[in-house]
């Protein structure tokens, strides 16, 4: 009875969010406080219903209950616990689940720190929250309920798709959306304030913080699962620009525009019309990327066709949020006027540059992730968009992106003198122009890429430094602590992400200039070369799992005589599957990676084996660690606490007068 009573649950979830979406509604439209109040509980109430769904879902799993057909498709008696629990949302239902249970946690935390907002705005971001949850509930329990019993029970079941059979996959899902479904809350305050009209430094103050908080986990999220790629699938790459990534990488492209208009609206009151148009964007793009991925659309566009009913529903349910939100943007932006004025040297100037071209490289991703699916329905043909196509389009894109980033920081509010700012700047500029050309010129394989990203790492770290240097020399007599502590945690968390750019631009650089990679037939005592390095195969050897049969080789790494590592890749076969897979073995260093994986065995101890060499790869993932510690930095700014507390107390007078 335990899938029934998470069906049943489910069904009581979405009554729940009803109330949530048309009570308070009702209530701000006519001011009617009794009735406002009804959608925190009703969030708070959704959220246990849907938590005890997705314990019900779990459990089925754990207890190997193949009854349940999510659980028969995607368990195995012999599968590791963590990988059973895991396993709920390595599917389309249970990662819909996933993505509403995220929805409802973002919910119940509105609910919790948004006492301080008067209650007839929260009452409509609430109501917006829960017609989105209307919306994915629905789709839950009409097209892809994960409670579908399989009667009879079969025996066993098929197992979880090995390639998510890693630790990776277990926080990689879970990050995603929290990323994805944060920006909803964004979205319901930009819907929210266009209901109202009061789009002020308020509003984007309020909505600052859950957008930073939202791009954190996106860009931890992003980072996890390219690390996944690169060490779990055996090729010795980390990114691939495939629609899965790009899915969510558009979003995260304008999270990052997003937060960067949100701090025009706070701190000048310009870009309102924009920032809730970025608003929207990106949460669309969340439900464009989701719905695509999950739907099976990426991987064949006649997914529509086998389960018409499913495809006709997120197309509706697309078209709603989208089509809605819009119409009233169009609507209602007109009249909200331009905010404040700036010219055209001005730090308002840069940052609108940098939305522009961030919003471009965005639809520039979207139309090579979305046109030969295009084609493809159409029936005029198939195509590929790969690499190339993106790197020709985004590297030109994100060059100014990141020579804006950097200056901007340097010009005045409002207006500035331009002859000014570019003697603050010249000197970091030309010395990273020189950096590039000069370590360029050393390294091997030169490319014109090499220079240019070189160039633009420099421009990075240098200007980062000189505007630190200038922060600190500001309080000139205080002591060396005070100063630092002097600076906020929001000016900290914008340096640091800065400064992560700058090394992920290095990392990216270095390791598409430097890498070399070698496959070669290898037996017992073999030795190959790569890269200063020596790698002796020392044989192959079984080592079974608990549900995989593997074959373990053990490498050793030297270089100049000198031991550096022992390697042991594994040929894996899964044997519920019967999929084989392959598990790489790096030895990771500050500034290089060594990366071996066992291919297939041609003939008696004869196996084909892949060596890799990745000069500075963990920078890209240093370079990401950093922005994401950044946007915590931000939003734990103690300026928002502060101000919080403040509007709680008028808040709070106002309710008893």
């Amino acid at each position: 009875m335990i899938p029934e009573l998470g069906h049943f649950a489910l069904v009581l979830a979405l009554v729940l969010a009803l109330v949530q979406a048309v009570v308070p509604m009702v209530g701000a439209s006519r001011n009617r406080f009794a009735l406002m109040a009804v959608g925190r509980p009703a969030a708070q109430g959704q959220f246990f219903f849907i938590l005890v769904s997705y314990v019900c879902l779990t459990w089925a799993f754990i207890q190997s209950d193949f009854s349940v057909q999510l659980a028969a498709s995607n368990s195995h008696s012999a599968t590791p616990l963590m990988y059973k629990i895991t396993g709920v949302w390595g599917n389309h239902e249970g990662s819909l689940l996933l993505w509403a249970m995220s929805l409802s946690l973002w919910t119940v935390a509105v609910t919790v720190f948004s006492r301080h907002l008067p209650e007839a705005f929260v009452a409509r971001v609430l109501g917006v929250l829960g017609w989105v949850s209307v919306g994915f509930l629905s789709f839950l329990l009409v097209t892809s309920n994960p409670f579908d019993r399989l009667l009879p029970a079969v025996g066993e079941g098929r197992d979880l798709n090995p390639l998510l059979q890693d630790p990776g996959m277990i926080i990689h899902p879970p990050l995603l959306y929290m990323g994805y479904v944060g920006f909803s809350v964004a979205f319901a305050f930009a819907i929210a304030a266009l209901l109202t009209g009061r789009l002020d430094a308020a509003w984007a103050r309020w909505s600052r913080p859950w957008t930073t908080v939202a791009w954190v986990f996106l860009t931890a999220g992003i980072a996890v699962g390219s690390g996944w790629a690169y060490y779990e699938l055996g090729w010795g790459g980390w990114w691939f620009w495939d629609p899965v990534e790009n899915a969510s990488f558009m979003p995260w492209l304008l999270g990052t525009a997003l937060m960067h208009s949100l701090a025009v609206t706070e701190k000048r009151g310009a870009f309102r019309s924009w920032t809730v148009l970025l608003a929207i964007s990106a949460f669309s793009l969340s439900l464009l990327g989701t719905f695509i991925v999950r739907s099976g659309v990426i991987t064949s566009v006649h997914a529509f066709a086998t389960d018409p009913k499913r495809g006709l529903f997120i197309l509706a349910l697309l078209v709603i949020v989208i089509g809605v939100s819009l119409l009233l943007y169009a609507w209602r932006a007109p009249k909200l006027g331009g905010g404040g004025s700036f010219s055209l040297v001005s730090r308002e100037t840069s940052l609108l540059g940098n939305n522009v071209l961030l919003s471009v490289a965005s639809a520039s991703v979207l139309l090579g992730t979305m046109y030969p699916l295009f084609l493809d329905a159409l029936g005029m043909g198939k195509i590929s968009v790969g690499p190339p196509y993106f790197e020709a389009v985004f590297i030109p894109l994100m060059t100014p992106v990141v020579v804006l980033m950097m200056f901007g920081p340097f010009l005045r509010w409002k207006d500035d003198d331009l002859t000014a700012a570019v003697r603050k700047v010249a000197p970091a500029f030309v010395a990273s122009v020189l950096i590039g050309l000069g370590t360029a010129y050393a390294v091997d394989h030169v490319t014109w890429r090499t220079v240019l990203g070189l160039a633009l790492a420099a421009w990075v770290v240098l200007a980062s430094l000189q505007l630190l240097a200038g922060r600190i020399t500001e309080r000139a007599g205080a002591s060396m602590g005070t100063r630092l502590r002097s600076i906020t945690a929001s000016w900290w968390g914008m340096w640091l992400a800065h400064l992560g750019v700058g090394v992920f631009i290095i990392g990216v650089t270095l390791v598409g200039s430097l890498d070399a990679s070698l496959d070669v037939k290898m037996q017992d005592g073999q030795r190959a070369e790569l890269a200063g390095y020596t790698f002796t195969f020392r044989g192959v050897q079984d080592a079974d799992g608990p549900n995989y049969d593997a074959a373990r080789a053990t490498i050793d790494v030297t270089r100049d005589d000198r031991a550096i590592a022992t390697l042991t890749p594994e040929k894996r076969m899964y044997l519920a599957q019967g999929m084989p897979m392959t598990e790489a073995s790096i030895d990771i260093g500050p500034f290089r990676d060594v990366y071996v994986s066992l291919g297939e065995q041609i003939e008696d101890g004869t196996w084909i084996v892949s060596l890799y060499y990745k000069p500075f790869i963990s920078w890209i993932w240093l370079g990401c660690t950093l922005m994401g510690l950044g946007g915590v930095f931000a939003a734990a700014d103690r300026r928002y606490r502060r101000l919080a507390a403040r509007e709680a107390t008028v808040a709070a007078n106002q309710r008893v007068a």
